[in-house]
């Protein structure tokens, strides 16, 4: 059995009420090692997943949401994200292997105290950690289960260059959609949607109006709408669906990432009347509640469509525990794309 390391380092929060969030907000901080008892492994983290959600989860009052995987904390608690590591150690009643690869949530820290019924055993001769921390199984159990794209569809995605945007726009093409559109913040951004992931066209909330431009880009109305923002965008999309379109809802990014304060609550006026009229349907859609199950099925297809040269996971990779904080402020700050890694040394 390996032996205990002399120190383990974590990420801890320091403080935040509201507002920007900034990497001076944590701290990188040293602890004892802990050995595993019964039922737990000691594991060493390789990589770990940075997520905006984290902003809301630390604002002052946060609270625990069922389908929300974060849990909220307060000063001095130790940040958690999916994580992927190498079992050091087994407790007791575990049957993991020293030596085995595992996903789990307790990222944000080099070395973790897991429960092993916690762990997903990666099983794989190659590991490509960006497909088992990133968001894309979210996006597929959405555009399988949530919604039904059909071939020939106009699809739109909101933030676009996001952890689930960036893969949602090419799971829609590969499922067959005919037009696939996007929006983001800047044209830099929508530049690169175009040229890395194959959107059609690409929205920006620096020109103009959301609903004129949608108008432009889609004239023959919208028929899936994959919605993470909320506000403006989604009222823009619902205006320009078609009759009978699906919208699913996965996230609310203009009330996390609120410039003021982040919150729970994302209000937006819509005209349900003419959404009776034209059979449009909204639902909101939880992977993690509603299709945990689709996440071997996601793996084994991911697998399938890159052996086709169809799907790029897009990602930022930054390197080292001290780097996590401020790869958290960039992804707040929208400075980031896709996915965002941290990889240990």
């Amino acid at each position: 059995m390996t032996e205990l390391p002399p120190i383990v380092r974590e990420v801890k929060l320091l403080g935040y009420d509201s507002g920007e969030l900034k990497a001076e907000h944590f701290a990188v901080v040293q602890a004892a090692a802990t050995a595993p008892g019964p039922g737990q492994v000691l594991v060493r983290n390789r990589w770990f997943r940075v997520s905006i959600s984290t902003r809301l989860m630390a604002e002052a009052g946060a609270e625990a949401v069922q389908g929300i995987p974060f849990p909220p904390l307060k000063p001095g608690d130790t940040l958690a994200d999916g994580a992927i590591g190498q079992v050091l150690q087994a407790g007791p009643g575990v049957d993991l292997a020293v030596g085995s690869l595992v996903m789990h949530p307790l990222g944000w820290r080099d070395h973790a105290l897991v429960n092993a019924d916690q762990c997903t055993l990666i099983d794989t001769p190659q590991i490509d950690p960006a497909a088992w921390l990133g968001h894309g199984w979210t996006a597929y159990a959405a555009l399988v289960k949530g919604v039904q794209v059909r071939p020939g569809d106009t699809v739109l995605v909101t933030s676009g260059a996001g952890a689930i945007g960036c893969m949602a726009g090419q799971i829609a093409r590969l499922l067959g959609a005919s037009r696939v559109i996007g929006t983001t913040s800047s044209q830099a951004k929508a530049r690169w949607m175009q040229t890395e992931l194959g959107y059609d066209a690409v929205v920006t909330r620096d020109a103009g109006p959301v609903r004129e431009q949608l108008a432009q880009v889609a004239p023959q109305g919208i028929d899936v709408i994959v919605d993470m923002v909320g506000g403006e965008q989604l009222a823009a999309a619902l205006e320009v669906a078609r009759h009978g379109a699906r919208c699913v809802l996965l996230g609310a990014v203009s009330a996390e990432l609120n410039p003021h304060s982040a919150t729970l609550k994302a209000p937006v006026e819509l005209d349900t009347f003419q959404l009776i009229l034209r059979g449009v349907t909204l639902r909101g859609f939880s992977a993690d509640e509603e299709a945990p199950e689709l996440f071997d099925a996601w793996i084994r297809q991911l697998a399938n469509w890159q052996g086709e040269g169809g799907l790029h996971i897009a990602h930022t990779l930054v390197k080292g525990l001290d780097q996590a904080p401020l790869a958290l402020q960039e992804a707040c700050a929208g400075r980031l794309k896709g996915l965002v890694l941290v990889e240990l040394e």
